[in-house]
């Protein structure tokens, strides 16, 4: 194979190779590297029986995420050479082959850490460290009449139509993180069922007012891609978590929960569940350096 730009043709061929090397890290899933797309265009290729994935930066190419196969990240470093510029979202417990040389650099990347939970945890909120969490759902709940659901490709439009309500909202078209998540989101869901997706929403006097989007990571983990809930119901946000651990993902032990982006609130938000570990990653540049 050469590179080349990723398309909906790879999908079958990208998630077979994720299959026979399950990932760690959130981003590699076909559904997070291709529904990205409109703001993070994304190159793949095949070198050893290993994928490579690239993301197109403002630097230039960079690869993205360790190597899908058994070849090293030095390897790659070595097959590409000035074509990149260097490596992202790299695990912090696969650096140890890369060489301290002369414009190698590698630079720990906390806010695109993975925060991953014990689905149990997650699913029945016991314990001391949740009752601010259970208050909350418990008045949810006593306010409003809330009926889950799992989402179906019936049920995908009025997802959408819920994401446009909590985008207007929010303003997203003033703000381009929330514009570029948008674009995601619909590429998410218009691929819902033939990315193999699993999710849930909430209704609330026959409206959905919250729903959530993941998929397996490995066989040990699901990731989840995207939870929304509109704003003026108060624990609905936490609602839609629970129920979604709890009805979704009994067959999994970890959940991932992505990345905070160093966003203080969001920060906050995901350490309050009490992660059981984060993926710790690191960013590795390569500007005038030769790997040999």
């Amino acid at each position: 194979m050469t590179l080349h730009l990723l398309s909906l043709d790879d999908r079958l061929f990208v998630t077979e190779y994720l299959r026979r090397f399950p990932p760690e890290t959130s981003e590699l899933t076909f559904t997070n590297l291709y529904s990205w797309h409109n703001t993070r265009p994304i190159w793949v290729d095949v070198i050893s029986d290993s994928l490579i994935v690239f993301a197109e930066t403002k630097m230039g190419l960079v690869v993205l995420g360790p190597p899908v196969g058994s070849v090293s990240l030095t390897e790659v470093f070595r097959e590409y050479g000035s074509q990149i510029s260097g490596a992202e979202r790299i695990p912090k417990d696969m650096i140890a082959d890369i060489p301290l040389l002369p414009g190698v650099t590698v630079a720990e990347d906390r806010d695109n850490s993975d925060y991953v939970y014990l689905r149990e945890e997650l699913a029945t909120l016991a314990g001391r460290k949740f009752t601010k969490k259970r208050n909350h759902i418990n008045k949810c709940l006593a306010a409003y009449s809330c009926q889950y659901e799992i989402i179906t490709s019936e049920l995908v439009t009025e997802c959408m139509a819920m994401q446009d309500r909590w985008c207007a909202a929010r303003n997203c078209k003033a703000e381009p993180g929330l514009c570029g998540e948008y674009q995601a989101i619909a590429e998410t869901l218009y691929h819902y069922q033939e990315f193999g997706l699993t999710g849930g929403a909430i209704r609330i006097k026959g409206i959905v007012e919250a729903f959530t989007v993941g998929e397996a990571l490995n066989p040990s983990t699901v990731v989840c891609h995207f939870e929304k809930a509109m704003p003026q119901f108060q624990g609905l946000g936490q609602l839609i978590n629970q129920w979604f651990a709890k009805n979704n993902l009994s067959g999994f032990t970890y959940v991932n929960r992505e990345q905070d982006l160093g966003i203080p609130g969001l920060r906050r938000a995901k350490e309050s569940y009490y992660p059981h570990h984060l993926v710790e990653k690191v960013r590795i540049s390569l500007s005038g350096s030769s790997i040999e």
